[in-house]
C-alpha cells in the first residue's frame, strides 16, 4: 500500500478524537456552569426575599405613629401649646 493511503485514515481518526475530546470537555463545562447558574438563582432569591423584610422593617421603624411614640416617651417631646407663623418681612420680601 501507497504511505499517502495510511495518512489519511490515520489524520482523520485523530481528528475523530480530538473532535470527541472536545465534546466532552464542552458537555463538562456546560454542567458545572448550570449548576453555579442554579446556586446563583438560589442566591439571588435569598437575596430578594431578605431586601423585601428589609423594606417592611425600614416601613415600619419609620411609620409616623412610632416616630410620635418615641418622641414623646424617650424625648419628652409634647405638642406645641402655641404656633408663630413667620412670614417674609418687609426687609425680607425686597431680597
Amino acid at each position: 500500500m501507497k504511505r499517502g493511503a495510511l495518512l489519511l485514515p490515520l489524520a482523520l481518526a485523530i481528528a475523530v478524537m480530538a473532535s470527541s475530546l472536545a465534546v466532552v470537555r464542552t458537555k463538562h463545562e456546560n454542567r458545572a456552569l448550570v449548576a453555579e447558574l442554579e446556586s446563583l438563582r438560589v442566591e439571588r432569591e435569598r437575596l430578594d426575599m431578605e431586601w423585601a423584610q428589609l423594606q417592611l422593617e425600614e416601613a415600619t421603624l419609620a411609620h409616623n405613629n412610632r416616630i410620635d411614640k418615641l418622641a414623646r416617651e424617650q424625648l419628652g417631646m409634647t405638642e406645641p401649646r402655641e404656633y408663630v407663623i413667620v412670614g417674609a418681612g418687609p426687609a425680607e420680601a425686597s431680597r
